[in-house]
This record gives C-alpha cells, structure tokens and sequence, in this order.
C-alpha cells in the first residue's frame, strides 16, 4: 500500500459515509477487520459489527480534514481533524493496518484541542496545519 492508496480509500470511505451509504462506505475493510478506540476500550470485530453501529450514528454531519498521512507499507497513520454536526473541532489520530489492499485493524484516537500555554510562545514555529482547519479558529495553539 502507498500513500496514494490509502488516501483514495479515506475518500472513498468519507465521501460514501457522508452520503449514508454505509455498505460502499465500508468496502475499504477486510470482512474480519478490527476497529478498536483504546480511549473508551471499545473493539469491534468483523465489519458487519462496527457498519451497523455506523448506519445509526446520531451525528447528521460529519467533516473531516486529513492533515497528514504517513506510513510504509501495510501500517499507515492518519491525522486529521473532524467535526461533528458543525460542533467544534476534535484532533485525531487513526492507525491502519492493511492485509491484501483492504483495512484488516483500524485504531482511532479523538481529542479536544487546548490553548498553547504562552511560557511556550517564544519556541513557537508556524503549524503546518493551524489549530481549527479551514472552518474552525480555535486560536494559537492545539499541540502540546
């Protein structure tokens, strides 16, 4: 897998998740893939069990922002920045794992952004992606 691949299959994923066509959504995946979120201490296992949560996700709307994919061969991570139903920004982190060009494990790690602390300020280099994304202005800092 290149980076090129695994950014048509985010596409791929997004642009037929935000259409609510879950099962084109979902053909990114392996039948026995994984998805697990290690903040909760979730893990779904096999496709059709995190595909059915999914068709009824409550959020209407859901943007995301791929910042930066960086990767080698079958083990790719992805962050971005996703927003709910036009709410505020969340930073995640997205780990894959690819077997035979499709998702075999998909770990997801989402959080807030903070305020950078200004003692830090003087050390302070231009983002390469400002806090906020292009809809958002959450101010200065979302790294620690």
């Amino acid at each position: 897998m290149d980076e090129q691949g695994v950014r048509a299959a985010l596409r791929h994923y997004f642009d037929h998740s935000a259409a609510r066509e879950e099962d084109v959504a979902h053909e990114i995946y392996r039948d026995d893939a994984v998805l697990d979120f290690p903040q909760s201490g979730e893990r779904f296992e096999g496709v059709e069990n995190f595909r059915e949560w999914r068709r009824m996700y409550p959020a209407t709307k859901v943007d995301f922002d791929v910042r930066r994919v960086r990767g080698k061969d079958d083990v790719w991570v992805v962050e971005l920045g996703v927003r709910y139903d036009g709410g505020p920004l969340n930073y995640g982190v997205e780990i894959l794992e690819f077997r035979d060009g499709l998702v075999a494990r998909e770990t997801i790690y989402v959080m807030d952004g903070w305020e950078a602390p200004e003692w830090r300020s003087r050390w302070w280099a231009e983002p390469p992606h400002p806090p906020g994304g292009p809809s958002g202005d959450t101010g200065r800092g979302a790294s620690s």
